[in-house]
Order: structure tokens, then sequence, then C-alpha cells
């Protein structure tokens, strides 16, 4: 178990301004431990402070919040397996649950169908009764119906995990205060944010990588072509998780994202059982071969209501990512390699660059710059 010490440590250097995941295990790698990284740390960066640490370990306590660090036995060993892991996570409710045998993922519209509900919280509570985990974002609409039909299973104490875009002390949206609570109660609730951190749009694309990465597989239930939803499938595919998709009518717009994903290699998904045996077939994400699917995620800022189309999305300066890709076309993933960016950066530039009309998306996760 870690002690408060090197908590400490980690909280003052991933706190610390412009340091992010990669930046954090980059430095940590050159300077050999988290203590060393704090005590040579280049001027160019102000030092959380140590006192700013220890009131944010107080508080946690006084919450009843556990502050995992990547070299806690707790911390969720499938999790590590993706390249921009979180080094701190926040836990309200039960640490066990970190490492199931197996995760499932499922996200959807906000304003999610009936139907759409209705079936995602059935496949949430027969998967449950399979040992299955649960996985969500606590969202309204297909979020919300999967976090309540697992935890109806298991005479109604099924576990299920809520990843959070705020604070775990911040249940999101207000609405669902009361879901919040009971997924404390019978699951838990987790961030890589520091307490007290409020709902704020950039914050999402990156959970979204936390719930496709605690996951073998994500399914998407109800989405619409500019739903985030699908940013969640494009994390997974990049992670190298299995992403599933339930098919509905090309008449219906909630329907239209996932029929894209399944046309573009998803696999087809109706029922608890399809899902299971998707799974038998994989024993590790990292043993399958890569889904050829090629979706373009076209909204990488999740908003904070209903979901947003692509002409509401502010404009934002390009960066020197465009530096980086070719007339000829380059991977995603060299991209971040070459970059040093974390994948939730590089992605949000790429979609501005396509808004812009700079670059193009080629079949299998490539981008092109347009002469």
């Amino acid at each position: 178990m870690a002690s408060d010490d090197e908590i400490l440590d980690y909280l003052q250097l991933i706190n610390t301004e412009n340091i992010g995941p990669k930046t954090f295990f980059q430095l940590v790698s050159q300077f050999g431990s988290v203590k060393q990284a704090i005590q040579n740390l280049p001027l160019r960066y102000n030092l959380f402070s140590r006192s700013k640490a220890e009131q944010e370990l107080k508080l946690a306590k006084h919450l009843n919040v556990k502050i995992i660090i990547d070299i806690s036995p707790e911390y969720p060993q499938f999790l590590r397996q993706i390249s921009d892991y979180p080094p701190v996570l926040y836990v309200k409710g039960k640490t066990e649950l970190l490492n199931p045998e197996a995760c499932l993922a499922i996200v959807g519209s906000r304003s999610a169908s009936i139907n759409g509900r209705k079936l995602s919280s059935k496949i949430a509570y027969d998967l449950t009764e399979q040992g299955i985990t649960i996985v969500s974002g606590m969202a309204r609409g297909i979020d919300s119906a999967a976090h309540k039909g697992a935890m109806y299973a298991n005479n109604q104490q099924g576990p299920t995990i809520a990843v959070l875009g705020t604070g775990v002390d911040i249940p999101y949206p207000s609405e669902n205060k009361e879901l919040y609570e009971q997924i404390c109660r019978q699951g838990c609730v987790i961030s890589e944010f520091p307490l007290g951190t409020t709902p704020q749009a950039n914050n999402f694309p990156r959970r979204n990588r936390i719930i496709s990465g605690l996951c073998r597989g994500v399914l998407v239930t109800e989405a619409n072509l500019h739903s985030g939803s699908l940013i969640t499938a494009y994390t997974a595919l990049e992670q190298g998780r299995e992403v599933m998709a339930v098919p509905g009518s090309p008449l219906e717009g909630r329907s239209q994202g996932t029929n894209k994903l399944i046309k573009e290699g998803a696999t087809l998904i109706e029922n608890a059982d399809d899902i299971i045996n998707t799974l038998k077939q994989t024993t590790s994400a990292y043993t399958k071969p890569r889904q050829h699917i090629t979706i373009e995620p076209e909204l990488l800022t999740i908003p904070l209501d209903n979901e947003t189309k692509i002409d509401n999305i502010p404009q934002k300066k390009t960066s020197s990512v465009i530096d980086f890709i070719t007339v000829d076309g380059v991977l995603v993933d060299e991209i971040i390699e070459t970059s040093g960016l974390d994948s939730a950066t590089v992605n949000a530039e790429l979609l501005y660059l396509e808004l812009e009309g700079k670059i193009s998306r080629q079949p299998g996760n490539k981008v092109a710059l347009i002469k």
C-alpha cells in the first residue's frame, strides 16, 4: 500500500501546471522516481505546493475518498495498459471493484429513446448477473440506464463503476445525485480530477479514455453522428479494445452513429449473449487483431447538457500537430508518438484542423493534408 508521503509526491507532480500523464511519466523516467522528479523539476514548471497537496489528502480522508496512485495494489491493472493512463485516481466507494475479472463499458445518447434505455438497462442487468462489471459515465440517458440495470442485478446489490469528468465529490449532472449516492454504496465512482473540480467541457474527452481503458470492450447503444459517445468508441479502438454497437432504424437520428460504427467494423450486438460470445473470443484485448473501424470522431469536446452539433464548437487556433501531417497521410498513432502529446489533445487538434478544411480522414485511422 502506498504511503501518504508517496501520495503527496504524486499529487504535487501531477497537479503542477502543464504536467499531464505523459509528461508525468517522462519526468519520472528521466529522474528515476517521482520524488527525484520533484527535486529536479525544470524551472519552466511551477511546482504545486506541498501544503496544497496535504490539504487535498486531508480533504479526501474527510470525504471518505481514497487516493490511489499507480503503484498501489488497488490501481486498475487493465487501465495501466493504455499509453496515457492517469497516475492518480480518486475513488469513492468500493476500491476492490477496480480489478474485476472483466469490465464492459456501455455508453450512448443523453437524449436516449425509451427503447434505448430499456435495452441498455437489460443488457447491463444480464451482464452483471454473469459477473461482468458495467462501467459508464453517469450521464443522463444511456449511461444512467446502464448503471441502474447493473445495480438492480444480484438481488438489487449489483456493482457498477462510474467515471466522472468532475471531482468525485461533485455529482454531475445534479439530477443524478441520488444515482451517484447509490453507486457509491454498491459500486464506486472514480475520477482523475482533483476534489472540487466542476464540469468543464475539456475534461470529458479525458474521462472517456478511462471509461474504455478500464474495459475489455465498449458498447454504444444509441448515438447520432455528432455524439460524444463515438469518441469513447474511437478511444477504445486506439486502445485495442473491442468496439460493439446496437443497430437501429436508418430513419432514427439516434441510430446513425451506431449504424456507422457497424458498417465500419464494429460488432453488431442485440443482447447480452452477443457480448459474452464476443468477449469469449478474446482472452486479452491485445491479442485480438485490431478492428478495421475508420470512424471519424466528430466531437471531442463533449457537451455538458444535450448533444451539441458540430457548428456549435468554438473556433480554436491550431497547434503544431499539423507539422506532423503529410499529403500522403500519416497514422494518428504515429502523430501521438512523435509529438509527445496525449491522444485526447491530438484528437482535439485534428478535429479543429478537419473543421477548418486543412486535413481529411483516411481509412485505417490516418489523416492527410488537403492540398
